[in-house]
């Protein structure tokens, strides 16, 4: 069954029915609604309890709390971001009585570890996407859309506008493009906290005939498909489902080696990686990239292969049931 809250795009996208159901704490010590979930657990019996984010992982902790079912379910936490647990002791006590954790990659694992988890309660499972859906996925003229110049290069980002996404060193790098690529356009889908600063830092540098933030749009991935060259400008990432939709689309990448994009990546064979926060580096490689079609051409068709062996969604459900497995058979 999914528990989910009635605002969130999960439950939108959800089918009704009786195993949907409804919750939406006001924040991460929420008791009352911890005891509906409770309620809801011991009614269901079900062998596992799987949180996908810190907020599920209070409920769900402080659910258990109240009494669970015998035999008492096994407790799961995903974790698809690359931050450090928070040091307070309810975090410490809730992520304490999980019984396991999915990490999104072998770098969010390395962080889980530095925070006291023990490593053999950690099981890496990358995250997946359903390469057939995209390659199906009609594409959308981003040069139309936007009424930029036919034929011009056009890069793109997609990523929330907060500061870990990296994309103020995206702009900074973009007059150093231009020298060398003079009909170079950016675009950067997503929205966010930055949207005012980075608007400023457009104005401030001239840009904005070149840069382009449109916002969050759903269509995105169709959009995508039309581009040039995928840019993920992380200074921290999990692993980032958007190279991953773009390696699927057959686009060269140009990423930082934050987190798990080295996981993704394959440096000089899917893509190019260069250190995070430097705009100059990022700016060295988005031009090698852009003048030289038949290298792009040639990594994405190695970055298309790639996703489709190690990345697949199918790849996520088997990894996931191996872990539900392995923690049920403690």
């Amino acid at each position: 069954m999914l528990v989910a809250h009635p605002e969130g795009e999960l439950f939108r996208r959800a089918s009704e029915g009786p195993d949907l159901v409804p919750l939406a704490p006001v924040n991460e010590i929420d008791l009352a609604t911890a005891w509906r979930l409770s309620k809801i657990i011991r009614q269901w019996k079900p062998a596992i309890v799987h949180a996908h984010d810190p907020h599920a992982v209070s409920m769900a902790a402080l659910a258990l709390s109240f009494g669970a079912p015998t035999p008492r379910p096994r407790t799961i936490a995903s974790r698809r971001v690359d931050f450090h647990l928070q040091a307070n002791a309810f975090s410490q006590w809730k992520y304490r009585q999980m019984d396991g954790f999915i990490a999104a990659s072998n770098a969010i694992k390395a962080i889980l570890v530095q925070d006291g988890i023990p490593a053999d309660r950690i099981h890496v499972v990358h995250d997946g996407i359903d390469v057939d859906k995209i390659a199906h996925r009609p594409a959308i003229d981003l040069h139309a859309e936007y009424w930029l110049p036919h034929g011009v290069p056009v890069i793109v980002n997609v990523g929330a506008l907060v500061g870990h996404k990296g994309q103020k060193f995206l702009i900074e790098a973009m007059p150093i493009i231009l020298r060398e690529v003079p009909d170079a356009h950016l675009v950067i889908f997503g929205e966010g906290e930055l949207r005012v600063p980075l608007e400023k830092q457009i104005k401030h540098l001239n840009l904005t005939k070149r840069v382009l933030l449109p916002g969050f749009r759903e269509d995105v991935l169709s959009l995508m498909k039309t581009a040039d060259l995928f840019v993920m400008s992380s200074l921290t990432e999990g692993l980032g489902s958007a190279v991953l939709d773009a390696m699927a689309m057959g686009h060269a990448v140009v990423g930082t080696n934050a987190g798990g994009i080295p996981e993704a990546v394959v440096p000089y064979q899917t893509g190019l990686l260069v250190e995070p926060g430097s705009a100059a580096d990022l700016a060295g490689a988005i031009v090698t990239m852009l003048k030289d079609a038949e290298l792009r051409k040639a990594f994405g068709a190695a970055g298309r292969a790639r996703v489709s062996e190690y990345f697949d969604v199918d790849n996520l459900v088997a990894g996931t049931l191996a872990v539900y497995k392995r923690v049920t058979s403690r």
